[in-house]
């Protein structure tokens, strides 16, 4: 979705699941941590509230799981990490990003050649800058022909 204020690009909350799992897969993390993260990919606009809801959900359909981690200073925290069936599912979901990455290559490719087709080239001279090269004046106010 493009932000109207910097006109930058933020990365589809629809993508968060896979990008949840496929952090997860290398470590374990809090909360937080994994916020922190995702941001860093991109995903500016995740609201707080709806990662916990996606994570808890996750953990109900046994794709991750959690400990309480009291280590450290400070309240316990919960620590996400990956299930056997969380693995298998980033696999099957890797696969169809695949086939979709398959099908934005084919899109983009239709979408170049439409402009090409179809577009003026902006490497051709026009008019004006084809006379202006054939009649240069000189500084002393003579044409060049």
């Amino acid at each position: 979705m493009v932000n109207q204020d910097n006109q930058s690009i933020n990365a589809s909350k629809n993508f968060v699941l896979p990008f949840i799992l496929l952090l997860l897969s290398k470590v374990s993390l809090h909360g937080y941590e994994l916020s922190q993260k995702l941001e860093a990919f991109g995903f500016k606009t995740l609201d707080q509230g709806n990662l916990y809801r996606l994570l808890r959900q996750l953990e109900k359909d046994e794709l991750l799981s959690s400990e309480w981690d009291t280590n450290g200073s400070g309240p316990a925290k919960r620590r996400y990490s990956i299930t056997n069936a969380g693995i298998k599912y980033l696999k099957g979901y890797a696969n169809q990003l695949e086939s979709y990455q398959s099908l934005l290559d084919q899109f983009f490719k239709m979408y170049s050649s439409f402009f090409e087709l179809y577009m003026p080239s902006f490497h051709k001279k026009d008019t004006i800058e084809k006379v202006n090269n054939r009649q240069r004046r000189n500084d002393d106010g003579t044409e060049e022909k």
